[in-house]
């Protein structure tokens, strides 16, 4: 079993930074990629950036290429994902989630066997 805990998201402006982390308990965390999803009012959770397992291999969504990154700290079982020149359209709960036993973290949330409760976060323009 994993348990994943969000935190980091907040209110700030259009052009802004922030980093949300994703604090996770469980023994097979290490054997988990870990993904990042958002779901904004009226649409559909998409994937927006992902880890491997060893913290190698990225994957992010072409909205955030450029400027997110995302990292991970196996010996903190911990999770980051940076974000600048944060826009409008950024707005949306954020979720962590752990596939079990992937290697490269899948693009598909039903993928992922274990989700955080997620954190907001809010850009205004």
């Amino acid at each position: 079993q994993v348990h994943l805990v969000e935190s980091g998201g907040g209110v700030v402006q259009a052009g802004g930074s922030l980093r949300l982390s994703c604090a996770a308990s469980g023994r097979t965390f290490s054997a988990c990629a870990v993904g990042w999803f958002r779901q904004s009012p009226g649409k559909e959770r998409e994937f927006v950036a992902g880890v491997s397992r060893s913290g190698l291999g990225r994957r992010y969504s072409d909205s955030v290429q450029g400027r997110f990154t995302i990292s991970r700290d196996n010996a903190w079982n911990t999770v980051y994902v940076l974000m600048h020149s944060l826009k409008p359209e950024d707005t949306g709960v954020y979720y962590c989630a752990a596939s079990l036993g992937s290697v490269l973290p899948p693009w598909t949330g039903d993928e992922y066997n274990y989700w955080g409760q997620g954190t907001q976060v809010t850009v205004s323009s």
